[in-house]
């Protein structure tokens, strides 16, 4: 079987050398020395000014909505995962969505003011796949209307833009660190923020609102991360750049293939350092699309329809909008197999399949 994705497993040794701090420390929450350090190893891997590690990938939004939502109106994506709408909804918020560039699949900037009312409070964009947002144009947007920007950069781990970390971007940025992502914890995620006085309250939001043992800064809620997952990213992190660089040589075999076909494939920001997470084809049509993901499910192979279905048709949702382009390409796309391990000749199989079949 070949999936779409699989988690990458350091060295069990690796591993259990870090388990084994955890067991001497008798040590396993609240922020404890593995946690600072992986937190300090990602600072320096990733150029970043800071980075809180959490429990999932999720929790950030949810603190970020918390903090800056105020029950309004948040603009946003249709085309993401369904954390960012959720995130939204869960917090009382109210999303309202813009429809997508359709080369970039992200949200379409030139779309954004129009949307804009007296209730509106925050922009919440999707780097998706690990390719940017206009992060000038949206920028412009909030600063002038006094908004504030959230960036779910849940796929952007290594992503640098203009030169540096995708997380240096927006007010809030946040991470997955899901097991199936490029740098995994097992479970977990990550919030970034340059601003001191909101690092400050996001710090205590994902501790309960601790100030000290027995008093409170303010309301918060769990989004600690334990010492077990720390150590599986410790010892994951010293094999990122093989992780890489076996991921970017899966896609350029792709690309070599499928380059003959009529598909489409996502266009890059430009002055964009891309991290290879995903390799999305947009087909013609949702039947070519269909009989492709038929034909490589009756050989074993299981890509995935991501993102599907677009956020606006989500059931909880009374107030649905049209969103033409996003429905248009969650019905036409999907995420071919990539990961560490998959092998050229498993590669060759996928694209040939399609080829004859599309």
């Amino acid at each position: 079987m070949i999936p779409v994705t699989k988690s990458f497993l350091p060295n069990i040794d690796d591993y259990i050398f870090h388990i084994n701090r955890v067991f001497n420390n008798e040590w396993l929450t609240n922020r404890g020395e593995l946690v600072l350090e992986l937190e300090q190893k990602l600072i320096e891997y990733l150029y970043v000014s800071n980075i809180l590690i959490t429990n999932n990938g999720t929790i950030p939004l949810q603190i970020a909505l918390k903090l800056f939502g105020n029950g309004g109106e948040i603009i946003t994506t249709p085309f993401s995962y369904i954390a960012t709408t959720s995130s939204i909804v869960w917090e009382n918020c109210k999303p309202i969505f813009v429809d997508i560039d359709p080369e970039h699949l992200t949200i379409d900037e030139s779309l954004i003011e129009s949307a804009i009312t007296p209730k509106t409070t925050c922009i919440l964009a999707t780097h998706v796949f690990g390719n940017p947002c206009n992060i000038e144009s949206i920028s412009k947007i909030a600063k002038k209307h006094n908004l504030k920007i959230i960036y779910d950069g849940a796929h952007c781990f290594g992503v640098k833009y203009m030169g540096r970390s995708i997380f240096e971007y927006g007010h809030i940025s946040t991470c997955s660190f899901h097991a199936t992502k490029l740098f995994h914890t097992g479970e977990g995620g990550a919030i970034f923020c340059e601003n001191k006085e909101i690092r400050k309250k996001i710090f205590y939001s994902h501790n309960f609102g601790h100030d000290g043992p027995l008093n409170f800064h303010g309301l918060g809620i769990n989004g600690k991360i334990s010492e077990l997952h720390a150590a599986m990213g410790l010892a994951v992190l010293p094999n990122m750049d093989n992780i890489l660089k076996m991921r970017r040589n899966i896609v350029d075999k792709y690309v070599e293939i499928l380059s003959k076909s009529n598909l489409k494939f996502m266009k890059l920001r430009a002055d964009t350092e891309w991290n290879f997470s995903y390799f999305p084809v947009i087909f013609e049509n949702e039947n070519s699309m269909q009989n492709v993901l038929k034909s490589l499910n009756n050989e074993q192979i299981f890509p995935r329809q991501y993102f599907a279905p677009s956020l606006n048709k989500v059931n909880y949702l009374h107030n649905k909008q049209e969103m033409k382009i996003s429905e248009s390409i969650s019905n036409r796309i999907l995420c071919l197999p990539l990961y560490h391990s998959l092998t050229d000749s498993n590669v060759v199989k996928i694209s040939r399949i399609i080829l004859n079949n599309c």
